[in-house]
């Protein structure tokens, strides 16, 4: 019996895992220190390959590396035919993470911009979901959490603008439908809303003194790690959160309380 699952070991599937730095690779990392086996996905093929090496050799589970597109109905197809067709134990979390950051003036976002930004972050988590909830069914155990952000909350007031806060909070919305969707499944459907988070992920478009400011608007005076968000990840994945379905769970230092 798996201490996580209270069945056997499952796979958590981990969308944007390639940078070390990154929410993905720290959630992909916690899910194989607690006994996962781990799907790691990512664009960049090459250092998703080398993340889940080094994730495997660290943890002793087996880590399958999959190149993936979030944005492509095929390329996500692809992806789970990859994780079924493999040695890896059955499905049992898929953790929507890949994202991508908007800080341009609404007046200055084009169409182009615009639709990359929903795509990536929306569509990327339509696709993973209906392409890995029928593996999750069949194996008779599901948990689904997706990223959403405190600037889906807030309105921005963050990092990124208006294109990234509707496309987090339409996350939110598709969080709680699924979630109503696939409760007869006994599957679980929830988000996680972070607040400023020590990544690369504002990397080239932020300095220090932008990064101090950030900090300092938080109550609790810092930023999360990533490895923080990533246990939340990893617990929502877990038998104990079995009756927690279809919320927001805001991991903000404070910075937004409701």
């Amino acid at each position: 019996m798996n201490y996580q699952t209270g069945v056997g070991q499952r796979t958590a599937v981990v969308t944007g895992v390639a940078s070390p730095r990154g929410i993905g690779y720290a959630t992909a990392k916690r899910y194989a220190a607690e006994g996962w086996a781990v799907a790691a996905l990512d664009i960049d093929g090459v250092a998703v390959k080398e993340a889940a090496e080094a994730i495997s050799a660290e943890h002793g589970v087996p880590v399958l590396a999959v190149h993936v597109d979030v944005t492509s109905e095929d390329s996500v197809e692809a992806a789970a035919r990859a994780v079924a067709e493999s040695d890896l134990p059955p499905v049992g979390a898929l953790a929507n993470v890949a994202g991508l950051p908007s800080p341009v003036p609404f007046l200055e976002v084009s169409l182009d911009l615009w639709h990359r930004v929903l795509d990536v972050n929306v569509t990327g988590v339509f696709l993973l979901s209906r392409a890995f909830l029928p593996q999750m069914i069949e194996g008779g155990y599901g948990r689904v959490v997706n990223m959403s952000s405190v600037s889906a909350q807030m309105g921005g007031g963050v990092f990124s603008k208006t294109p990234y806060s509707a496309a987090k909070a339409a996350v939110l919305g598709l969080t709680r439908s699924l979630a109503r969707e696939m409760a007869p499944h006994g599957i679980t459907v929830n988000a996680i809303a972070p607040g400023i988070v020590d990544t690369d992920i504002r990397a080239g478009a932020s300095d220090a003194e932008n990064e101090a400011r950030l900090s300092a608007s938080v109550p609790l005076g810092r930023q999360a790690s990533a490895d923080e968000v990533a246990a939340l990840y990893v617990w929502l994945s877990s038998a104990d959160a079995a009756y927690i379905t279809g919320c927001t769970h805001n991991i903000n230092g404070g910075q937004y309380i409701a």
